[in-house]
């Protein structure tokens, strides 16, 4: 059997096993689980961490000012070092419109050893728990580029209360409008969920541990039993390593897809897209080269062999090789097509995957050449030293 033909057959049984035991993956149907209103609404401070949000405030901030919300909430937005005006604009927004007060703080520069949206987070929940008699019953941590339907946190609490839950997290639907956004965006929660299965994660007895930074609503109990965000201060992959400490300390946590919450940050061009996935993708793999390894010769054998088996098998032979590359990237583009349905894309795009994938590849590669030139993970002007250097 010559490589190539040995290539493709390892490929297809990979798709196989990728789409009928890696816990459901390509299904697009988690939701919020069932739920019902409590009996007495517990109190939420909502935090948001804010660096240089200004351009998107306008239409984010609103909508949690707007919530309705049965019991008591508030909101503290941590203006972390922003240059373009964000707090003052927060403060303008909350004034011209009814709803959830407002505070605005700023924890000033990070201590060693933290990244700055964690930071951020230690600050806003600081204020938040000490700012009353009683602290808040939970702690919903969302982003400053996050939108919320006015039943959102209303929903959230549901679920965390019906089904006992210490961390509620949605993954908020991404904006789709132009050509990179329609290829690379829906590819990103195609490839979160094939990494963290969300049904995995969701089981009582889950390994797995997972949220979506976007929007996380979470016990301040269990918070405080985690020690978080303390414990995992130097974490650039924030929200995975929110999710793992809770469930370390014995929360049970939820991850699902959102219908009601969007994330409203345009990434119009492929470099905005780019800088998205190559600031942390490297910190992802933990900066070992080995996984690095990895995983760019798992990605080129999944995506990549699957079109060169089938291509090269149908001009030059051996005809085996094209039809397992052939079924192989048919199951590839069949599991992409719930994913795209949620996105409201065509299904014309799911045989581009593969090319997508190219790109995921060259994303992660140049992630790990920027660590190694010392602009590793960076942020709003901050780069972020790798956890053992930091």
């Amino acid at each position: 059997m010559g490589l190539l033909t040995a290539a493709s057959f390892a490929s297809l049984a990979a798709w196989l096993w990728l789409t009928l035991a890696q816990g459901m993956f390509w299904r697009t149907d988690v939701r919020l689980p069932p739920r019902a209103a409590p009996a007495h609404w517990p109190s939420v401070a909502i935090v948001v961490p804010a660096r240089d949000e200004a351009e998107v405030l306008p239409l984010s901030l609103p909508s949690l000012i707007a919530q309705d919300y049965p019991g008591e909430a508030e909101i503290v937005l941590v203006d972390d070092g922003s240059a373009d005006g964000t707090g003052a604009l927060a403060l303008r927004i909350a004034a011209e419109q009814p709803g959830l007060p407002l505070t605005v703080v700023s924890p000033g520069d990070p201590a060693p050893g933290w990244t700055g949206k964690l930071w951020a987070l230690r600050h806003g929940i600081s204020v938040a728990r000490t700012a009353h008699a009683t602290e808040p019953d939970f702690l919903l941590l969302t982003d400053a580029d996050i939108a919320h339907e006015p039943d959102s946190l209303r929903e959230l609490v549901s679920a965390a209360t019906s089904a006992d839950l210490d961390l509620v997290s949605q993954m908020a639907r991404l904006r789709v409008a132009g050509l990179w956004e329609r290829l690379v965006v829906p590819a990103f929660v195609y490839f979160f969920a094939q990494l963290y299965p969300f049904r995995r994660i969701n089981r009582p007895s889950a390994r797995t541990a997972a949220a979506a930074g976007g929007c996380v609503l979470l016990r301040t109990g269990a918070a405080v039993r985690a020690g978080v965000p303390d414990r995992i201060r130097q974490a650039v992959i924030d929200d995975v390593s929110l999710a793992r400490a809770v469930q370390d300390s014995g929360g049970r946590i939820w991850l699902g897809l959102a219908e009601r919450v969007d994330s409203i940050r345009p990434y119009p061009e492929l470099a905005d897209l780019w800088r998205m996935v190559s600031r942390s993708a490297y910190a992802q793999l933990r900066h070992r080269p080995a996984l690095l390894a990895g995983t760019v010769a798992g990605l080129v054998l999944v995506y990549l062999v699957p079109p060169a088996a089938l291509v090269v098998g149908l001009a030059y032979g051996p005809p085996a090789a094209a039809w397992a590359g052939g079924l192989a990237w048919l199951l590839m583009a069949g599991t992409y097509l719930p994913m795209l349905r949620h996105y409201r894309q065509p299904a014309a795009l799911a045989p581009l995957l593969p090319f997508t994938a190219l790109l995921y590849l060259l994303m992660t590669v140049d992630s790990a050449v920027q660590h190694y030139r010392g602009r590793g993970a960076s942020w709003k002007g901050r780069t972020y030293a790798r956890p053992s250097d930091a």
